[in-house]
């Protein structure tokens, strides 16, 4: 996800808060009165969630689902925790015809960076999780081709846990009758695989970012 940025100074209401959100030029996270502003992505970040949006998003049409890149709001609690997901799947009737916020998504995807990796694998992750639609957590290294995926097959599940590491390892979505395949998520962007000798050994000391 792109970083959040220092909080403005005032705490805002829900009210206030989604008024902001129609007139800003800038995406804001919301949690419990507190409101962050989200700073822009580098382009790297910008290609994986592009990458991700395109793989899922023609199977999804089909089954009667959307996907949506980094721009659409989610309600993870209403009226507590409102953010910006890096990608977003929903199959409920009601995200389908809402405008601008959803409620109900069965997959959810962050592109991690440097700066928020403890916030979305920890932090976020929790919360997401409680939402009782979701089926999917996606984790996606900016730094080497790895996925954690994070999946349950129904609300009363217990969740269970991959690590993606090859090409041709997927993760299986079928609410929208498709894979996500880590060669497609990767594809064309020069991003080293866990297997390869210097992967993600790029400090002078040889130590691991």
């Amino acid at each position: 996800m792109a970083s959040p940025q220092p909080k403005l100074p005032a705490r805002y209401t829900v009210e206030e808060y989604l008024a902001l959100e129609e007139t800003a030029d800038q995406r804001h996270e919301f949690y419990q009165g507190e409101v962050w502003a989200m700073a822009g992505a580098t382009a790297l970040h910008n290609e994986l969630c592009y990458n991700c949006t395109a793989s899922l998003k023609g199977a999804a049409r089909k089954q009667g689902c959307k996907v949506y890149s980094e721009n659409v709001q989610l309600a993870v609690a209403d009226g507590r925790f409102y953010t910006y997901p890096d990608v977003m799947a929903t199959c409920h009737d009601e995200d389908v015809q809402a405008e601008r916020t959803m409620r109900n998504p069965v997959l959810l995807i962050e592109v991690l960076s440097p700066s928020t990796a403890d916030y979305d694998r920890v932090w976020k992750r929790f919360r997401y999780q409680q939402l009782p639609s979701l089926r999917h957590y996606l984790l996606v290294s900016q730094q080497y081709q790895a996925v954690d995926w994070y999946h349950r097959a129904s609300d009363t599940a217990d969740w269970q846990h991959q690590v993606l590491t090859m090409p041709d390892e997927a993760a299986e979505i079928p609410e929208l009758a498709t894979r996500l395949l880590l060669a497609d998520i990767y594809a064309e962007l020069g991003i080293p695989l866990v297997t390869d000798d210097n992967a993600g050994m790029e400090k002078p000391n040889g130590r691991p970012e």
